[in-house]
This record gives structure tokens, C-alpha cells and sequence, in this order.
């Protein structure tokens, strides 16, 4: 007891604590105060209606939700398999994926879910996983096609660790590993008979980054390992803002290729939900924010706060390079800083080398 008192006040000392504690809850009150204030000035919210996904005798529509585990994901998972898809669930934990299944196909019979166990943060896993995922839509004679895509995974680190490639891991978890699994994919999502969507799970953390270096030292989080304090709350504010870059950057070039899009990309922020995200902050710290937030009434459970992620999955196949937040379809925009769009294409070149440096070095690996 008196170690973990010990710990807490340790944690708690720490400037990415009150980063947290501060900056956190501000960007929180500003997501909610944009909802409030499109309702007042325009009377009416930029909102999207949900569409049901095109089902038939030659397609049952695929949907890949990563870290879909427990929270957010397994929350997606229950409410995109009711609505007719064959969800994938891409997960670390058998065992979890597994239970993850069993609940879903308990509470629906007629639900078709497959389970991939994979690490987002090495990309020998991620490329396994596209071989996996290939053979098993021939094995089941589905059409070698994706329809939705969606980024979930996503952990809060307090300490500093590395990547199989030597990436921190948060990052490489958060962003470097859905951008790649991203663009393995993309091809899938391109042969989609039917307009397919890509959903990027963000946050409104984002909101407290008002300047940033985009380098390869930055996105692959090496900068930040060599800090004598592991500045975990501001890398994980990144992660973020790189999430909602990458988003819109995809967005504009698929936009140029296509016309009315085909592959769509939005982001959903789901706003502050009682997920394990906390897992690794001392428990009595986790609680009392987690009570904080609910007095506030700013606390969902995943169940609620899942709703941002669907309405982004099922938005008309038009709504592309969009915000979700707040749930009823509701968009919001995000920072300003997330629509610079010179960051947006550095860091998608930058992202893009380190893609290549991974599948080199792999087939090297794999060759001697």
C-alpha cells in the first residue's frame, strides 16, 4: 500500500500528469463547446445519417476493427456485426479475441467473425497479417475485397519502450502501425465492389498540440526515448495529431484519384470513455479521474461512446476527410494545426520512408 502511495505521488509530480490533468480536460471542454455553439449560431449541427452497408448473395461486407479486445473495439465489433458485416477482429491476446467472439456470437447467432492475433507495433506481424487475411478471404470464397477499415488500437504508455524496429512503441503502436497496415490494405478497400471507408480513431488530446516537429526522429518517437523524463502524455498527443493528418492527407489524394471517392476516410473521436487506456497510471490517480470526469458528465461508457466510431463507419459514402465527435452523426473540427496541410505532406513522406525501410529490411531478413 505504502509503495503504491509512493508511486501515485511520483506519478503524480510529473509534468506529463498535469499535461493530463490540464491541458487534457481543456481540449475536452473545447470539443464539447463547438457542438454547443454550431447548435446556437446555425441552429442546426453538421450531422450525417447512418447508412446500412450494401449486403447481398455476391458480397458480404468485411470490416477489420484492430484492437478490438476490449472497450471501443469489442463495443465497434457488437454493433458492426448487428449491422451485417464479417467483422475481423485483430487483436495481441488469443485469449481475449477468443472471449471477444464468444460474446458476440452469443448475443447474436447469426453474427460471422474471424479473429487475427497481431502486434501493430512490429511490422513483421502486420504484413502476416495481410498474407493471413488474403488466403482466408479465398478459403471462404468472400471477395478479395475490404469494406471498412477500422484504426482502433491504440495504448497510453508511461514508460519508454521499443518497437522491433526500434520505434517507440507507443507511437508505433498508435500511428506508424496503422499507417502501414493502412497502406497494405489499401488495395483490398480499392476492389471493393461497393464504396469502402477507412475510420482512424483519434482523440480530442490533439487539441493540445499547438506546435510540432516532423522529422523522422518525431514520428517514429526515437526523439523522446532519450529524455530523462519519458514524455508520455505529449507523445501520446501526437500520435493523435498525426492520426487526424494522415487522415485528411489520405483523403486528398484519393480525392484526386477519384471522384466521388470510392475509399473514404474519416476520423471519429469518441470523446472521453472509461476504457483500460489508463492501465499503466497508479489505479487511485485512474479512479479519481475517472470520478472527475463523471461529475462533469463527460464520462461514457463504451457502449455510448462507440457511437462516434459508427456513425464515421456508416456515414454516406460522399462524408469523407471528417471529424465524428459527440455521437447523433455530429462533426466537429478538429485543431487547426490538423489542417496544415504542408504538415500533412511531410508527414506523410516521412511515414511513407519509414514504410519502405521496414519492407526493406524485412525481404532482407527473410532472403538470408
Amino acid at each position: 500500500m505504502i509503495k503504491e502511495l509512493k508511486e501515485a505521488f511520483r506519478f503524480a509530480a510529473s509534468i506529463s500528469f498535469w499535461r493530463m490533468a490540464v491541458f487534457w480536460t481543456i481540449s475536452l471542454f473545447i470539443s464539447y463547446f463547438q457542438l454547443r455553439t454550431n447548435w446556437i449560431f446555425s441552429r442546426r449541427l453538421q450531422s450525417y445519417p447512418r447508412c446500412h452497408p450494401p449486403i447481398s448473395e455476391s458480397l458480404t461486407p468485411v470490416c477489420i476493427i484492430t484492437g478490438a479486445t476490449s472497450g471501443l473495439g469489442a463495443a465497434a465489433a457488437h454493433a458492426l456485426s448487428r449491422e451485417g458485416f464479417f467483422v475481423v477482429l485483430v487483436g495481441r491476446s488469443s485469449h481475449l479475441l477468443s472471449k471477444i467472439m464468444t460474446e458476440i456470437k452469443t448475443q447474436n447467432k447469426g453474427a460471422h467473425v474471424k479473429a487475427f492475433v497481431v502486434n501493430l507495433a512490429s511490422f513483421q506481424s502486420i504484413l502476416e497479417f495481410k498474407s493471413s487475411l488474403q488466403q482466408w478471404l479465398l478459403d471462404c470464397k468472400l471477395h478479395c475485397s475490404l469494406q471498412l477499415l477500422i484504426n482502433n488500437a491504440g495504448i497510453l504508455a508511461t514508460s519508454s519502450r521499443t518497437t522491433p524496429e526500434g520505434y517507440d512503441q507507443m507511437m508505433g503502436t498508435n500511428y506508424i502501425g496503422p499507417f502501414c497496415l493502412t497502406k497494405l490494405l489499401l488495395p483490398l478497400l480499392k476492389r471493393s465492389p461497393v464504396p469502402s471507408r477507412i475510420v482512424n480513431v483519434t482523440s480530442f488530446t490533439h487539441r493540445s498540440v499547438f506546435d510540432v516537429q516532423v522529422d523522422k526522429e518525431s514520428v517514429s518517437g526515437t526523439r523522446f526515448l532519450r529524455s530523462e523524463q519519458y514524455p508520455f502524455a505529449r507523445l501520446y498527443e501526437y500520435s493523435k495529431l498525426f492520426l487526424i493528418l494522415f487522415s485528411y492527407e489520405l483523403h486528398r489524394q484519393l480525392g484526386l484519384m477519384d471522384q466521388p471517392y470510392h475509399v473514404s476516410v474519416n476520423a471519429a473521436d469518441p470523446g472521453s470513455v472509461r476504457t483500460n487506456i489508463m492501465r499503466e497510471v497508479p489505479s487511485c490517480l485512474s479512479s479519481l479521474a475517472f470520478q472527475v470526469l463523471k461529475s462533469l458528465g463527460l464520462l461514457q461508457s463504451p457502449k455510448n461512446g462507440v457511437s462516434s466510431l459508427i456513425d464515421a463507419a456508416l456515414a454516406p459514402p460522399e462524408a469523407s476527410g471528417v471529424y465524428f465527435f459527440g455521437g447523433k452523426g455530429r462533426t466537429v473540427d478538429s485543431s487547426v494545426l490538423s489542417h496544415n496541410t504542408k504538415l500533412a505532406k511531410e508527414l506523410w513522406d516521412i511515414s511513407d520512408n519509414l514504410f519502405m525501410e521496414a519492407s526493406l529490411d524485412f525481404k532482407e531478413t527473410a532472403s538470408s
